[in-house]
């Protein structure tokens, strides 16, 4: 992946990831404390899925081949749609039940000292991850709000990273206040309360993650102002009277297919029409570099 596909924020989280973990599982030995072992687990999946990010990305650049024809681009589509199901069943279902436990049998939370440094420590590194991403985030989505972006991006890379960072932010403050709870009062409960608030926080998120990318694995077209930029462009050329159909559909986040059907004038001979198309292709390539794949089909209008 190109730094622009958001492997920079990738290998940003899953450094921060890997280091937050170990020391989560430290505080947790220590402590006792649910609300650690579900923020430590949460980052133990976190960084399998940043992994799973990475070789999806690698494995998407594979040459096309007689069985896959247009290459291996939706392979990251595969890859965000597994790390959504990794989110779901090992953070967040795993928080939600030790959670339940925690808070049904509460038990004396140990040292939180520990704890507590631990998970400002890790506040601080996953902001710093967080920070990564938007900036990555920014040089896609320009003037578009982050849910828009979220919801339109057909990179399955920065919407991962982004959620998940935004997850392990506002889970940490769950488990933070959990933890201080249960020092402040003696009560164990609020640490189990802490842990079910990230488990049900990452279920939520993977939830919308799974919905967004099944739709990219579906096949989602290019997006309004591409199709807008492409219907032009189209239109502009001297062979094409008028476009009559126009299809796309994303076979990767930066590869789309362009399938159009164009009216030309009726005294078009075939040779003026195979150079107005590869001029027609010319100019749509030049406003949506993304149109890998162009099919134009010649046509008489039939409104004349």
């Amino acid at each position: 992946m190109s730094t622009g596909n958001g492997s920079k924020a990738v290998i940003a989280a899953l450094s921060a990831n890997l280091g937050i973990a170990a020391s989560k599982f430290v505080a947790f030995a220590i402590t006792g404390s649910t609300a650690m072992l579900s923020e430590a687990v949460h980052s133990v999946a976190d960084s399998g899925n940043q992994v799973l990010l990475l070789v999806g990305g690698r494995r998407a650049r594979r040459d096309a081949t007689t069985r896959h024809q247009f290459g291996y681009g939706r392979v990251r589509y595969v890859y965000g749609f597994i790390v959504s199901i990794v989110l779901f069943l090992v953070g967040g279902v795993f928080s939600v039940v030790e959670g339940v436990r925690k808070t049904l049998h509460a038990e004396h939370v140990g040292d939180t000292r520990v704890a507590i440094i631990v998970l400002i420590v890790a506040i601080v590194l996953e902001a710093l991850s967080f920070r990564t991403a938007l900036a990555e985030a920014a040089h896609l989505r320009g003037d578009s709000g982050m849910l828009r972006f979220l919801r339109e991006s057909r990179q399955p890379e920065l919407p991962v990273v982004l959620l998940e960072d935004t997850g392990a932010l506002v889970g940490l403050v769950f488990a933070f206040v959990g933890v201080v709870m249960a020092t402040i009062t003696g009560d164990g409960r609020w640490d189990g309360m802490g842990a079910v608030a990230v488990g049900l926080l990452l279920v939520s998120i993977a939830t919308f993650l799974a919905v967004e990318i099944s739709s990219m694995l579906v096949g989602e077209g290019a997006l309004p102002s591409e199709q807008d930029a492409i219907r032009a462009a189209l239109e502009s050329s001297e062979l094409v009277d008028r476009v009559i159909h126009l299809r796309t559909m994303h076979v990767g986040p930066d590869e789309l297919l362009v399938a159009a059907k164009v009216a030309v004038a009726t005294t078009t001979t075939a040779r003026d029409i195979a150079l107005g198309i590869d001029a027609a292709e010319r100019a749509l390539r030049a406003v949506v570099p993304s149109a890998r794949w162009v099919f134009i089909e010649p046509d008489l209008d039939r409104l004349l």
